[in-house]
């Protein structure tokens, strides 16, 4: 019997969800478990399986357009089933698109082919599995699918056919992989020195729309969702950057005696440890600002930015100020992974009271960092840089890293900031103080 898939709530947060691609077209049967739709909701993409077996008999939410967590996005059933009851019922919403209205078709395999006027390799993931695992160029496959789909019976089909032998199976990267496969390109096309990457992919690309001057590109969820908060940060906080530098001779040595003992742990996890502690000394810094009143926050939830391709995620470390410098590396190793997976949690990136992000591994020596409303304060984490600064009058070479806070002047004042600064500062050049 035909029903329903609906938008999931992934988050207690969530309230919609922006149905980014279809990875599944009408008429192509699914299976409970396999992956039928991507969903974009804030900052994140998950990939949304099927609940049942069947085939899917009706798009209701097409790429690009929102639906609200429960609602329906499509319906499964029976080849051949009749829906005209479900949707007239009321229980599910009429269809939303974009340009046009997705209609029913008859299954695949009842249907003529039809040509794939995109000039993008359409197939389902299992299709490209088979493809993979057969050393297939999915390029040289014909589809009979709708829109001339690439199915698995066609890949069979190729297998079973004598044929010219395909191209050895080219090496690429995730990313290059990902970014063809979006564009619709096949990476045999690609041309690059050994292993294709991202940039192989870009270069191809950009020699293919020679002549083009301008180019418009939307906006993906996630980088609609980050101009929309910095320009509201932007707007709302009377912000004022300081900058601080730290001699990390102390901090490389107790860095090294950690490593020595197989306590293996970044600056950035040393520095939440530390900022942690530090915030509870200055809860001007860790409050937020609601109205005329200030909510000091006595605990400690430390947003670590993490860079993605496309953006920028914030996952949360839930009450850092109660953990070790050895269980925040571990959380934050695995937010990281989660987060450039695509499978982290909403509620993850939700609780912040301060943030920390770090630039230092581009070689960025001062940055302004925009803060992650409605947290009060940010900093900024810079380059280690051999400096030649006097010792007794004699120039000596010592690493340093500067700091950037950027901070909200409704809640703290320049000496308020100066002091926490100042205090990070004492501790990082003196780890011992940590134990004191």
């Amino acid at each position: 019997m035909a029903q329903p898939l609906v938008m999931p709530k992934l988050g207690l947060t969530m309230t919609e969800g922006t149905v980014s691609r279809w990875l599944k077209a009408q008429g192509d049967s699914v299976s409970a478990g396999e992956g039928i739709y991507e969903v974009e909701t804030d900052k994140l993409t998950n990939t949304i399986e099927s609940t049942v077996d069947g085939t899917l008999l009706k798009i209701l939410v097409a790429e690009g357009a929102t639906a609200p967590c429960l609602e329906p996005v499509a319906i499964v059933g029976a080849p051949g089933e009749d829906i005209a009851a479900l949707l007239n019922s009321g229980s599910v919403a009429a269809p939303v698109a974009q340009n046009q209205t997705p209609t029913a078709q008859a299954p695949a395999a009842a249907q003529a082919a039809t040509a794939n006027t995109s000039g993008r390799l359409l197939a389902s993931p299992a299709t490209k599995k088979l493809a993979k695992e057969k050393g297939i160029e999915l390029s040289v496959v014909s589809g009979t699918g709708p829109d001339g789909r690439i199915t698995l019976e066609d890949v069979e089909h190729y297998l079973a056919t004598p044929h010219q032998p395909t191209q050895p199976e080219v090496k690429a990267t995730p990313l290059a992989a990902k970014i063809a496969d979006d564009k619709g390109i096949a990476l045999t096309q690609v041309p690059a020195d050994g292993r294709v990457m991202s940039k192989d992919v870009y270069a191809y690309l950009s020699a293919a729309t020679t002549g083009i001057r301008e180019e418009i590109i939307p906006m993906t969820a996630m980088r609609r969702v980050i101009a929309k908060r910095m320009s509201l940060s932007m707007s709302t906080s009377p912000t004022v950057t300081y900058d601080v530098s730290i001699d990390m001779t102390a901090m490389k040595d107790y860095k090294a005696q950690l490593a020595s003992e197989n306590v293996k742990v970044s600056y950035t996890d040393l520095l939440v440890k530390i900022v942690s502690r530090v915030l509870l000394e200055f809860p001007l810094l860790n409050c937020s600002v609601d109205g005329n009143n200030l909510i000091l926050k006595h605990y400690v939830n430390m947003g670590v930015a993490v860079a993605l391709d496309d953006g920028l995620l914030v996952p949360v470390v839930k009450d850092a100020h109660l953990k070790g410098a050895i269980e925040i590396s571990g959380e934050i190793k695995s937010l990281a992974d989660q987060a450039k997976k695509g499978t982290l949690s909403p509620d993850a990136l939700t609780g912040g009271t301060f943030t920390i992000t770090n630039l230092g591994m581009f070689g960025v020596e001062s940055f302004s960092p925009i803060i992650n409303q409605p947290e009060v304060a940010i900093l900024g984490v810079n380059a280690i840089a051999e400096t030649y600064v006097p010792v007794n009058g004699q120039p000596v070479a010592k690493p340093l890293m500067k700091l950037s806070l950027t901070a909200d002047h409704r809640a703290v004042d320049g000496s308020v900031a100066a002091q926490f600064l100042a205090r990070i500062k004492k501790l990082m050049e003196k780890p011992a103080l940590l134990l004191a």
